[in-house]
């Protein structure tokens, strides 16, 4: 093989898809983690107390939650390409609004924590907006890649859309939010330091969505699909609800998809203001620039490495044998925030790796959860069973996290982190009782999945 024959990728692999892949799934990424991460801390910072915040930034998970209920429709009104467009139209006026209505609280209500969520109304009505337009790119972005890339370029092309939501993360929960941090510590003034932001944001996306109308290529719906109507498409759903609550093991199933993440499902909407928290009421005392490069990039890095471990270990030892592993993977690290609030580090260097250890942890022990809705999933109707898991999987998150800000209020970080330690003892419990029933399932039939995935 000569040197220029292995610098040209193979004749059937698609290299004009590498102008909108990469790009398509940051966008794909930016907006989840807008809505559901830089609003905890912007809220946050500007002396939002912790009850409502976290109850108002849970709340805008709903649309992942139940996205499954629309999707249909976008498979037959107009085409995928169009809903792409359409909806980074839509997602860049919604975070061109947020920056313009911003409110300005005075200093002093900000520094006291008195700030009343009803100042944010319209701008929790643009983060709504948001929400639901980002689920709709999500589900359009995904059937765009499907339908403009054969089966070869979309399993050549599967790590590099992976790499570029990753760096998304990167940038929603990192780059933003440290950002934001500078511009505080610059000008002293928190709102005007958010503002600026979000006008970073709005930019970048608006930016985004002029480079994708010009390079994703027209693609149209196969004429099969076009002619479905609402009704049909109500009726087919109806079936696969019915069919997805009468599979065989179903409760213990919903039990598992809800309860398998409860301990990070109660911490995530915490973990911000337990970091810039004034160290006399309990938290870190961090600035927003520090818990941008300390969470929002060691702690991703931390979660990729762990994801990838257990991709390697899940396809060594296959599903049944990896669950015990990776559930205490995904639990026990979380006894580290308990640490941080009981000792108070002052040196970052501790935060860090406490913070990355954890993530790693989270990321070795997620590989568990999400082979388990795909093992779950099959059979017939195994996409929209599928769908209706990762909506479970949501709801998980969403309704702990409605609470965990007034319980936090209620009993202090520390016994707060206590509880998110007996937590961790439910989560293990419903894995045990998984893995004995995969291991009767295995016993009773083939089962190879159950051992190799």
């Amino acid at each position: 093989m000569t040197d220029n024959e292995t610098h040209t990728l193979p004749n059937h692999i698609d290299s004009r898809a590498w102008l909108w892949v990469p790009t398509l799934y940051f966008a794909e990424g930016v907006p989840y983690f807008i809505v559901n991460n830089v609003s905890v801390m912007m809220l946050t910072r500007m002396g939002v107390p912790n009850g409502v915040m976290a109850l108002y930034t849970s709340l805008l998970y709903l649309p992942w939650v139940i996205k499954p209920l629309w999707s249909p429709f976008v498979d037959i009104i107009r085409t995928k390409r169009w809903w792409v467009l359409a909806m980074q139209v839509l997602l860049t006026a919604a975070f061109v609004g947020m920056t313009l209505t911003l409110p300005h609280p005075p200093a002093e209500t900000i520094g006291a924590g008195a700030t009343g969520i009803g100042l944010f109304r319209g701008m929790l009505i643009l983060f709504w907006l948001s929400a639901f337009a980002g689920a709709t790119h999500d589900i359009a972005a995904d059937g765009y890649y499907m339908l403009a890339l054969d089966t070869r370029s979309q399993s050549f092309y599967v790590g590099v859309r992976s790499l570029f939501y990753r760096l998304s993360s990167i940038f929603g929960q990192g780059v933003l939010i440290w950002l934001a941090g500078r511009w505080e510590e610059q000008t002293g003034d928190i709102p005007a330091a958010w503002q600026r932001t979000l006008l970073c944001a709005s930019l970048l996306f608006a930016a985004l969505t002029v480079w994708h109308l010009l390079t994703l290529p027209r693609k149209e719906q196969p004429a099969a699909t076009e002619q479905r109507r609402a009704t049909d498409i109500l009726r087919d759903f109806g079936e696969t609800f019915v069919s997805f609550f009468r599979k065989d093991g179903i409760l213990l199933a919903l039990c598992f998809m809800l309860l398998y993440r409860l301990p990070e499902a109660f911490l995530v909407k915490m973990l911000n203001p337990f970091f810039v928290g004034s160290v006399e009421h309990g938290g870190l005392g961090l600035s927003t620039a520090d818990v941008g490069w300390l969470y929002g990039v060691l702690g991703v890095a931390g979660l990729t490495a762990g994801g990838l471990l257990g991709g390697f270990y899940a396809s060594r030892y296959g599903l049944r044998r990896s669950l015990i592993p990776m559930v205490l993977a995904i639990t026990l690290p979380d006894a580290v925030y308990l640490w941080m609030s009981l000792a108070q580090p002052a040196q970052t260097g501790w935060v860090a790796a406490a913070i990355t250890f954890e993530q790693f942890g989270y990321g070795f022990g997620f590989t568990a959860y999400m082979l388990y809705l795909m093992h779950f999933s099959r059979g017939e109707r195994q996409t929209s069973h599928y769908a209706l898991c990762t909506g479970f999987m949501a709801l998980g998150m969403m309704l702990p996290g409605m609470a965990a800000g007034y319980i936090q209020e209620a009993l202090g970080y520390t016994s707060f982190f206590w509880l998110v330690i007996a937590c961790c003892a439910l989560s293990i419990a419903v894995t045990i009782l998984l893995r004995k029933r995969l291991k009767t399932k295995a016993a009773n039939g083939p089962g190879t999945d159950l051992e190799q995935t």
